[in-house]
């Protein structure tokens, strides 16, 4: 039972919250041992109150998984695992993560009850809103990033921008979901997710190509405009990077027919891993680049 509420707690999504790294990394406070102490303890309370979250979503969407021809085999519809046990786990999840987040910072605190009570509202009934759906999974997000910035202090060089291009790159996934949903479950996608009722593939594909493109513009606006950048110019190298990103993930939802699990297609695409990495480190020589020629020149 253990294993079952391990697995129901979905330890693979934890890298979502990843993005709580984002103003350690963005403000250049990577080699600060504090602020690196601090979102390290944010992202294992927000993999906590994310699970929470997690189990309630299979616990009110029990019935539809059953009719699910993957999620069906999911911990709690399968029966594996009693809904009983995942009610109190959940619930010791959400609390305990709540009240440590409070004495790490208020502030964060208050971000884990914003994200907890956004969750709340949509298992039971923002889910079954079009289009408001999808805007609340790259809230998500963008309430991942925030939570970064409330535990450091202070944030001196972290850009607004950054925010745009987290909802923007967040809410391309989520319709990318939506149309892997779509195609997977062809005439009976309504009877499992009856959300998917308000949709076709026609305005997914146009959604997903307005918000494809305004990632894109976005990125290279906040590469080219944004305060607190060094002055060497290197982030707009980053561009690239982002493009066949997306291009890469396109390809994915349009050819290899994926996007149902965007955490899975990020564990196994090896061309996707290692552009995220390129881009990753091409970041860090943007951003940290006097230090690394320092430690470079720097003779004992």
């Amino acid at each position: 039972m253990l294993l079952a509420l391990l697995k129901t707690m979905r330890p693979r999504q934890w890298t979502k919250n990843g993005f709580v790294y984002a103003a350690l990394i963005f403000d250049r406070q990577l080699l600060v041992g504090d602020s690196l102490l601090r979102t390290t303890m944010a992202f294992v309370l927000l993999c906590f109150m994310s699970s929470a979250v997690y189990i309630m979503n299979d616990l009110a969407d029990i019935e539809s998984d059953r009719e699910h021809p993957t999620k069906r085999n999911r911990p709690l519809p399968s029966g594996r695992l009693s809904p009983a046990v995942a009610g109190v786990a959940a619930v010791f999840l959400a609390a305990g993560s709540l009240v440590t987040g409070l004495a790490l910072s208020p502030k964060f605190g208050a971000i884990l009850l914003a994200y907890l009570v956004m969750q709340i509202a949509y298992t039971f009934w923002l889910k079954q809103v079009v289009l408001l759906d999808v805007s609340v999974v790259a809230t998500g997000f963008i309430l991942r990033v925030a939570a970064g910035v409330a535990v450091i202090n202070p944030v001196e060089r972290f850009s607004p921008w950054l925010y745009v291009c987290t909802g923007l790159g967040a809410l391309f996934l989520a319709l990318g979901k939506r149309r892997h949903e779509l195609v997977l479950l062809g005439q009976g996608a309504g009877s499992h997710r009856a959300i998917l009722d308000e949709y076709n593939l026609d305005l997914l594909d146009r959604l997903i190509g307005v918000v494809t493109t305004s990632a894109l513009v976005a990125y290279s606006l906040y590469t080219f405009l944004a305060e607190g950048l060094p002055p060497n110019h290197l982030m707009m190298l980053t561009i690239p990077f982002i493009l066949y990103g997306l291009f890469r993930y396109l390809y994915l939802i349009h050819v290899r027919h994926e996007g149902g699990e965007p955490e899975e297609i990020l564990l196994h695409d090896r061309p996707l891993q290692i552009d995220l990495a390129l881009w990753l480190l091409m970041v860090l020589i943007a951003l940290y680049y006097e230090r690394i020629a320092l430690a470079i020149s720097y003779k004992p």
